[in-house]
């Protein structure tokens, strides 16, 4: 049962990821091949190659890079202690990312992201391999059982078996009853406001608030009462 899971090492996690490129002129001809050998089955006669890669260049990590990544624990105060890291450049933001993992704190700590088992984690993990190094110890899931992977995932959770079922973090907090900012950007929104706008700490501001709602539905899920976060 979730509840029989020690709060304190539970590290919520959230990610937001772009294309590497912010126009298809500006990728090589080689990965355009690429990128449309992969994708092609998916988009079918509806989109080019190019029209797809500005529209979903970003959720995968052969063709896009972390720009933050954001993360939340339990401090002693019964309060959420969220901190970030992001930047251009996605080697630094990793190796540092990576640092809090030789913490003894964090030495038995259980990652949890919404959808986190499909996206945020192995995203991770390739980006680190992609950059050059080892992705952190809790990334690293061969050789090991399942029960022996320190992953849980909001959306799994929620399934019950039912795998055909997808629900967002959104609708989840929407059913909980858990209160959300009303300015929050959409998910689509952040190639645009990386790339075009330029505008990285509303990117960061956005990814923290997920943080936050995520770690109050895992809360309302154990029947617990609502984090605030640290001041």
């Amino acid at each position: 049962m979730i509840q029989n899971i020690p709060l304190e090492k539970v590290l919520f996690l959230d990610i937001e990821t772009v294309p590497d490129h912010s126009n298809w002129e500006d990728v090589s001809e080689s990965e355009q091949n690429l990128w449309d050998k992969k994708t092609k089955n998916q988009r079918k006669d509806d989109f080019t190659a190019e029209e797809y890669y500005l529209e979903r260049g970003g959720i995968m990590a052969e063709f896009g890079r972390i720009i933050c990544i954001s993360i939340g624990m339990l401090d002693k105060n019964d309060t959420l202690k969220i901190k970030s890291f992001s930047g251009d450049d996605e080697l630094k933001l990793l190796l540092e990312f990576g640092e809090i993992f030789n913490s003894p704190k964090l030495r038995d700590v259980i990652l949890c992201a919404h959808n986190g088992k499909e996206f945020d984690f192995p995203w991770i993990a390739r980006r680190c391999l992609i950059n050059g190094i080892q992705p952190p110890v809790p990334f690293q899931m061969f050789g090991k059982k399942p029960w022996e992977i320190p992953h849980l995932d909001t959306m799994e959770l929620w399934k019950f078996g039912d795998y055909k079922s997808f629900v967002s973090l959104e609708l989840l907090a929407h059913i909980f009853g858990i209160p959300t900012p009303k300015d929050d950007i959409n998910g689509s929104q952040v190639a645009y406001i990386y790339h075009i706008e330029k505008d990285l700490p509303r990117i960061v501001k956005y990814c923290e608030k997920d943080v936050l709602t995520l770690a109050n539905v895992f809360r309302k899920m154990r029947q617990e009462g609502l984090l605030k976060r640290a001041e």
